[in-house]
């Protein structure tokens, strides 16, 4: 199953990857044509700058801040790759 999350109820599926490729990008083609057939234009797509802003408490942040420190890796590069790593395992 393949879906496109900027463009609601965009699906396609397949019996292999490539038939589901394929049938998404017929998808595609037929939602952009009714998206501007019906309101004139697209949605916007969703944009992210790799950058976001979390609060935490003192101790967890010192407790990072250390460990850090001790892998020789800055906090913002121990930070992503324990998010990496958590969502992976999910």
């Amino acid at each position: 199953m393949v879906s496109v999350p900027d463009l609601p109820g965009c699906i396609a599926d397949g019996e292999t990857v490539d038939e589901a490729l394929a049938e998404a990008r017929d998808a595609l083609d037929a939602w952009v044509m009714a998206g501007k057939e019906d309101k004139g234009r697209l949605p916007v797509p969703k944009t992210y700058s790799g950058q976001f802003v979390q609060r935490l408490p003192k101790t967890l942040h010192m407790r990072l801040a250390e460990r850090a420190r001790s892998e020789g890796v800055s906090l913002n590069q121990l930070a992503a790759t324990l998010l990496a790593e958590g969502l992976a395992s999910r």
